[in-house]
């Protein structure tokens, strides 16, 4: 458990500000990407990711990290990501962005596609390791947090993800899980009806955010048509 604690932990011990949004200096050629972070984390999560986008072609300002109060409601924070969307797309001229989410981000990330009409806004979703379905690891959080309770399998705001159809609209889905995760227990909590789900052999939950030739994937996913 202490292992698990300290795995939640190491993102949040590098929390600081990653810049969102800004003035679009380059010439956009990809739709532009938000990424979605999870627990205990910040969007400086992103870091590694970033950068495999940028080996892909993608410029800096066609990648979006967008950062919340992890221990507020998810309800709250899917509709801050609808509205960072929306600036997003202001800031871009686009109609759509993709998004690539980490852990309990997809549980923002899907609340703001399925209940706060995003699907039209989005046209991939990348979920690493995504807690759709919920952990029992959030047990160990639910007395001080909105959001691990929300996030405990079983409850009213995973029920209400997990009604009717999982992946709605006209949005590409993806997952990638894994048996050696340790955070997301089941690990198969990720896989989503209506998605590619792809099962990883053998990574860590924070690995998912590190493991370039796992992002890689994930880019060459975001970038196709």
């Amino acid at each position: 458990m202490r292992r698990i604690i300290t795995a939640l932990a190491v993102s949040a011990a590098t929390a600081m500000a990653l810049g969102t949004i800004g003035t679009a200096e380059a010439t956009s050629t990809h739709t532009p990407v938000v990424f979605v972070h999870g627990y205990l984390s910040h969007g400086v999560s992103w870091a590694p990711a970033r950068d495999v986008f940028k080996d892909a072609g993608y410029n800096d300002n066609e990648l979006f990290t967008y950062s919340y109060d992890f221990n507020a409601s998810n309800k709250a924070s899917a509709q801050g990501l609808a509205d960072f969307v929306a600036k997003v797309k202001a800031e871009t001229g686009s109609d759509q962005v993709d998004i690539v989410n980490h852990s309990m981000g997809g549980m923002v990330s899907l609340w703001y596609v399925k209940e706060l009409g995003g699907a039209s806004s989005v046209k991939h979703i990348a979920s690493l390791a995504g807690a759709h379905h919920g952990t029992y690891t959030a047990g160990l959080c639910t007395a001080t947090s909105a959001a691990c309770t929300e996030m405990t399998p079983g409850s009213d705001f995973l029920k209400t993800l997990a009604d009717g159809d999982e992946t709605p609209g006209d949005v590409t889905y993806r997952t990638w899980y894994s048996p050696c995760d340790g955070v997301i227990n089941p690990y198969a909590s990720t896989v989503l009806d209506g998605a590619t789900n792809t099962f990883v052999p053998c990574e860590t939950h924070l690995g998912f955010q590190t493991d370039t030739g796992l992002l890689a994937k994930v880019a060459a996913f975001i970038k196709a048509a």
